[in-house]
C-alpha cells in the first residue's frame, strides 16, 4: 500500500484528529462528504482498532509496509510494545527536524529531508525514517540555511518538547532522550493498535 498523498484536510475530518498537530487541518468537526453531519455509525471493536491504526500512521505519514515494519521492531524490543511503538516512530529523523522546528509540519520535513537539507552528528542523512539515537545532532547543511522554509518555520516555533534541546546560535538540534509516554500524542491510544496487530 503506498503513501497517502490525497487531501490531508479531508484525511484529517474523517479520522477526527489534526494530523498536522496544529489544528488547522480540521475546521470542521464532521467526515467529509455529502452526509457527514449525519455519518454516525457505530464502528466495530475492528474498526475502532483500523481507525486509531490509520490515525498514528497518517499522522506520521508512513505507508502500512513501513508502519507493520516498525510496529515489529518494536515487538522485539524490551519493555511496552505500544510505548516502544510511538518511541521509535518519535526517533524518525524526518519526526525530530519537525518537533526541533526546521518544519511547519511532518510532510514538509520529510521533503527537507529527503532533498538532504540535515546533517546528523555533521554527516548528511536523506532517510526520513532514519532513526536517530539520543544524543545525536541534527543540523542545517550550510548551503540550506538560508531556505525561507526552514526560516519561517523556526520563526514561527512555538513549542520544544522536554527530550530534544536547540541552539539557537547555531541552528542545531540534540536529540536528548527518548520520550516518555506523556510527551508522545496524547490523543492516540496504542493498546488499541497493538489489539489489532495482535489479532
Amino acid at each position: 500500500m503506498s503513501r497517502y498523498t490525497g487531501p490531508r484536510h479531508k484525511l484529517a475530518r474523517r479520522l477526527g484528529i489534526s494530523l498536522d498537530g496544529t489544528g488547522k487541518d480540521i475546521k470542521r468537526n464532521f467526515p467529509p462528504g455529502q452526509h457527514g453531519h449525519n455519518n454516525r455509525r457505530k464502528l466495530s471493536e475492528y474498526g475502532i482498532q483500523l481507525q486509531e491504526k490509520q490515525k498514528l500512521r497518517h499522522m506520521f505519514g508512513l505507508n502500512e509496509k513501513q508502519f507493520r515494519r516498525t510496529f515489529d521492531n518494536a515487538s522485539k524490543m524490551a519493555g511496552v510494545v505500544g510505548e516502544n511503538f510511538m518511541k521509535l516512530l518519535e526517533s524518525r529523523l524526518d519526526n525530530l527536524v519537525y518537533r526541533m522546528g526546521f518544519a511547519p509540519t511532518r510532510p514538509a520535513a520529510r521533503q527537507l529531508v529527503n532533498h538532504g537539507h540535515f546533517l546528523v552528528n555533521g554527516k548528511k542523512v536523506n532517510i526520513p525514517s532514519y532513526r536517530v539515537q539520543p544524543g545525536d545532532v541534527i543540523s542545517i547543511r550550510e548551503k540550506s540555511r538560508g531556505l525561507q522554509l526552514i526560516k519561517d518555520a523556526l520563526e514561527g516555533r512555538t513549542f520544544l518538547p522536554n527530550y530534544v534541546t536547540f541552539n539557537d546560535a547555531a541552528a542545531e538540534g540534540t536529540f536528548t532522550r527518548l520520550p516518555d509516554r506523556e510527551e508522545m500524542p496524547a490523543e492516540i491510544n496504542e493498546v488499541l493498535i497493538v489489539e489489532f496487530y495482535s489479532r
